[in-house]
């Protein structure tokens, strides 16, 4: 088998990769379909994009410590057949209540919050369980073909559903019925998570019960300068640069007067070069540092790049770029936190993780949508990659040279070692 695709030797993780296909392809339908539903009953309005993004990603800063908690504390495969209920639940309503054409700007950022306490505890559970599925040896490869499937479905979802929407009149209906897709998909993975085989799993051991053990993940967090440096850069990369849903709509429809058809393939040519660079990093066995600062950078010049392209046809023709940076970035720091801290701490540190990087959502969504409204739509990418380089450069100033982690120091570097783990290193 391929290098790229060893992980799928693994007959769990095929189930569970087959299960989260399905799952993306309607997440992402139901991400058009819901940003189409706020601007058709908010009559194209920045402001209310934002904020129903930043409510969506809201609980997530809000409770991802507690739901890393949980992640180490239960079974993580018993635990992400709740979430799955949790995320399909408002998702159901959502897509009812636009289909039978009685949906408000209110009820979707009602919506829009509970999804997000779903997506709260799904996350970290998700990120951690990979690894008592195929192990540490394949973790990399692992994460990489996560990332290829979740971009492989953000080409089939937009289109598809900005294909759906247009189909069915570019009205609020077309956009519930989309949403109900979505909703139906969630049983996919819950089945495929029913039928893994749990001898063949690898299940850490859990955490015991004890005073303080938040706390005591961000202690461990807090004392590692590699694992700040890369919180560092995915906080202005998260908070700032990665708001797509919120870029795309914005440059579809205000910039170039684009309707659902275009907007849905705006997503699609993005999620190319998403893919591309998902596949690639499949196909590392190790991460440097500099990979995730390399990338980092990349990707916010890409971002301001973007903004200045001229016309639609150009713009399309750009963002594969602008996939490949931004899931080189991705793939490459979320391996490097997943590979370099204990177990046992590994669903607390990875609710950290989550909590910087999508957390941010609701401080920058809302920014980002003001930014559209007032300066027009080509700040929103502008801005948010500038942001992006000159946080990257922060990290890179105030954590880099912390014990070595880059420069000629980088290969003796072994920056778990006073956390009693085995540290990846840069």
């Amino acid at each position: 088998m391929s290098p790229t695709f060893r992980s799928l030797h693994n007959r769990n993780y095929r189930l569970y990769a087959s299960g989260a296909v399905v799952s993306n392809v309607g997440t992402w339908m139901q991400r058009v379909a819901q940003d189409w539903l706020v601007l058709q009953l908010t009559h194209n309005s920045g402001t209310a994009l934002g904020i129903t993004t930043g409510l969506q990603f809201l609980p997530i800063l809000l409770l991802s410590p507690y739901a890393g908690l949980v992640a180490d504390r239960f079974p993580k495969r018993r635990l992400l057949q709740v979430t799955q209920t949790m995320l399909a639940v408002p998702a159901l309503l959502l897509g009812l209540l636009a289909v039978t054409g009685v949906a408000q700007t209110w009820q979707v950022f009602a919506l829009a919050f509970v999804f997000g306490i779903g997506s709260a505890f799904d996350a970290p559970t998700r990120q951690s369980f990979v690894s008592e599925i195929v192990g540490q040896d394949d973790l990399t490869n692992a994460v990489g073909l996560n990332s290829a499937s979740f971009n492989l479905a953000r080409m089939i979802g937009p289109a598809l559903a900005g294909l759906l929407i247009a189909a069915l009149g570019s009205g609020v209906q077309a956009t519930g019925a989309v949403i109900l897709v979505n909703a139906v998909s969630y049983g996919a993975v819950i089945v495929s998570l029913q039928r893994m085989r749990e001898s063949e799993l690898q299940p850490s051991v859990r955490a015991g019960r004890h005073r303080g053990m938040i706390r005591e993940g961000v202690r461990y967090t807090l004392r590692r300068p590699d694992l700040m440096m890369i919180l560092t850069i995915v906080f202005f990369a998260g908070t700032f640069g990665l708001n797509f849903q919120i870029t795309s709509a914005l440059m579809a429809t205000e910039v170039f007067h684009k309707g659902a058809g275009e907007y849905g393939l705006l997503g699609t040519t993005l999620a190319i070069g998403s893919l591309s660079g998902a596949l690639l990093a499949a196909r590392r066995g190790r991460i440097r540092h500099r990979l995730v600062i390399a990338a980092a950078g990349i990707f916010g010049l890409a971002e301001v790049v973007g903004g200045l392209m001229p016309s639609y046809a150009a713009f399309a023709v750009w963002t594969p770029v602008i996939g490949i940076a931004s899931l080189t970035l991705i793939t490459s720091a979320n391996a490097s936190f997943q590979m370099s801290v204990d177990p046992m701490m590994r669903g607390r540190v990875m609710a950290l993780y989550m909590m910087v990087f999508m957390g941010g959502t609701p401080i920058g969504a809302p920014i980002v949508g003001w930014v559209g409204q007032t300066f027009g739509p080509r700040w929103t990418l502008v801005g948010g990659g500038l942001a992006t380089v000159l946080g990257t450069l922060l990290a890179v100033l105030v954590f880099s040279r912390a014990r070595g982690l880059i420069g000629h120091r980088e290969e003796r570097a072994d920056v778990g070692a006073a956390d009693g783990v085995v540290a990846g290193r840069a």
